[in-house]
């Protein structure tokens, strides 16, 4: 799995010109899934996501994570963070999981996260064309692979 974090002020998406997701101070989590990620992919990187420390402390340093901060998040699937750009200026999308495999392990992904943050969280709707609005905050943009636990 690959997931893409942004620390926002705020964040929504929008299907057919209704906003159907939205938050305020938190991440917005942007997740590719391919065939061969599993369970523990999801649940690591979920993980990761609530303890990552990227939001300023009281002395303005990077020292607190999205629970620290009673944050929220926003979760969107986007399938492209698996395009392979090796051949050709036409990116492949031949890694990026079938239905079948990405919904469930979304899902699980997205309910780890609500355990450990503690609340609910905020999704797209897997598969739909959706406007994704965000108002970065640093910026501060996150690539994390669970294939390369760097």
């Amino acid at each position: 799995m690959r997931i893409l974090i942004q620390r926002v002020n705020e964040a929504s998406v929008e299907i057919d010109h209704q906003i159907t997701s939205a938050i305020g101070k938190g991440l917005l989590v942007l997740v590719g899934i391919e065939e061969a990620d599993t369970m523990e992919d999801s649940e690591w990187l979920a993980g990761k996501v609530t303890g990552l420390r990227i939001f300023d402390d009281e002395k303005g340093v990077m020292n607190r994570s999205v629970q620290d901060i009673d944050g929220e998040i926003l979760v969107v699937s986007q399938f492209t963070l698996h395009a392979m750009t090796r051949k050709g200026n036409r990116p492949s999308y031949i890694k990026a999981a079938k239905h079948e495999t990405a919904i469930p392990l979304y899902e699980h992904f997205c309910l780890e996260l609500t355990n450990k943050l503690g609340k609910e969280i905020q999704t797209g709707t897997f598969a739909a064309d959706m406007k994704v609005a965000l108002v970065n905050d640093g910026p501060v943009t996150i690539w994390i692979d669970s294939k390369n636990k760097e």
